[in-house]
């Protein structure tokens, strides 16, 4: 394997803490920008050296949306470069906690996910001599300054990264915009900082995003959303024939209503790709009379036929159209993962991978995608709740059986 030198921004980021740096002054150091940019695997191996460098037998925090996102997206690609620079590395899963030893110095890095607010009090009662968050802006503030709380030791910093999201979102205005008050070293990466990136790769990469996304993920930019969601699946050619192929998966999603519309999407999968080749829309104002769950049931079944189900994946706050169908027993079904942001960010990357491709035979569907947009002039990104039935359901499939089918879902029976 080419061994390719790190960049300026990367060095920059590995030594500011380093005596005689300029930037030693600093009490913390933010790197945000571009996706790709080479910024968490630099501060990652520069928060270890540093933890060496200033302190034996301490406790540290690194600190993902998830301790799953983050033993992908830090602990796993450093631990190979803290090997070769001579690191005894020790993992305790069942603790999370990555225990380190170098030329007999030992220090301790416990990991923790910030998804909500109920994280905060994971970290409570610790004392933290530096504490380092990989996406801090998918975290809520109460578990960020938490975490800030636990680090009384002297000497102690801060290190976060992030992508850019809304310009009204609390850390940009916290703590980006008040970095000389606060201290803090402030670091923009972009894609070009990355030397591993291939001119190739970073072609690919801009191609998957457009508006107000590419100048987030690829300019690296805090700014707001705005116009369509979808912009690019408003021509023809964003839509296909249903293939004339034997499906090798076969599975359901589902946003259930009873004064909103109810949306199902059939989807088959071939050839790697999963095709949304049929759907049930049913909308009880248009058609002047509501539906009830055993109504809806009866044009599941319908619009399934006798295909096999893997999978039927419903709106969580259904509650009740899930037990109607776990107790007809025929199909298997869970409820669907329901975060919008990461799922609309989910479903526009498969959209423009072409992981999924919508059939023309759902009208439904195409015509939302030509309604579907961002409420304007909030203070965080909000779809307009108009017009998003079957891009739920979409969001849904994509974000739940698609992510699970990644980790074997199939293999693994789910409740009835």
């Amino acid at each position: 394997m080419e061994l390719v030198p790190f960049s300026r921004k990367q060095i920059i980021a590995l030594t500011w803490w380093c005596k005689n740096s300029k930037y030693e002054k600093f009490d913390a150091i933010i790197c945000d920008g571009s996706i790709r940019s080479g910024k968490t695997m630099s501060m990652s191996i520069s928060f270890v050296l540093w933890a060496f460098y200033r302190f034996n037998n301490s406790s540290f925090a690194m600190c993902g949306k998830t301790i799953r996102s983050l033993r992908r997206n830090v602990v796993t690609p450093i631990l190979p470069t803290l090997a070769k620079l001579g690191f005894l590395c020790k993992q305790k899963l069942s603790e999370n906690l990555l225990e380190i030893e170098y030329q007999g110095r030992t220090n301790r890095f416990y990991l923790f996910g910030g998804k909500d607010e109920s994280s905060a009090s994971l970290i409570q009662g610790m004392t933290l001599s530096g504490v380092m968050f990989d996406e801090v802006a998918l975290m809520p503030r109460s578990f960020v300054e938490q975490a800030l709380a636990r680090c009384s030791e002297r000497h102690s910093k801060y290190w976060f990264n992030c992508n850019p999201e809304h310009p009204q979102h609390w850390f940009y205005k916290e703590w980006i915009l008040k970095k000389n008050e606060r201290n803090v070293f402030y670091l923009h990466f972009t894609m070009s900082d990355n030397p591993s990136l291939s001119t190739k790769v970073k072609e690919r990469y801009k191609r998957l995003y457009t508006g107000s996304f590419y100048q987030r993920f690829i300019e690296g930019r805090w700014v707001a959303v705005e116009g369509l969601i979808y912009p690019y699946m408003t021509e023809d050619k964003s839509f296909c024939d249903v293939p004339n192929a034997n499906f090798t998966n076969y599975a359901v999603s589902c946003d259930y209503g009873i004064v909103n519309p109810t949306s199902c999407g059939l989807w088959g999968e071939y050839g790697g790709v999963w095709y949304r080749i049929d759907e049930y829309y049913y909308d009880s104002r248009r058609e002047g009379e509501t539906r009830t769950d055993e109504e809806h049931y009866k044009s599941l079944c319908e619009l399934i036929g006798d295909r096999h189900i893997k999978c039927i994946t419903v709106d969580p706050s259904a509650a009740s159209f899930i037990t109607l169908i776990r107790r007809h027993g025929r199909y298997r079904v869970i409820p669907a993962k329901n975060n919008v942001i990461d799922g609309i960010r989910e479903v526009s990357t498969a959209l423009k991978k072409g992981n999924i491709k919508i059939c023309k035979s759902c009208v439904n569907s195409i015509r939302e995608f030509s309604l579907y947009r961002w409420m304007e002039g909030g203070s965080k990104d909000v779809p307009i709740k108009e017009n998003d039935h079957a891009m739920d359901d979409i969001r849904y499939f994509v974000s739940t059986i698609m992510a699970e089918c990644e980790d074997d879902f199939f293999a693994i029976a789910a409740e009835r």
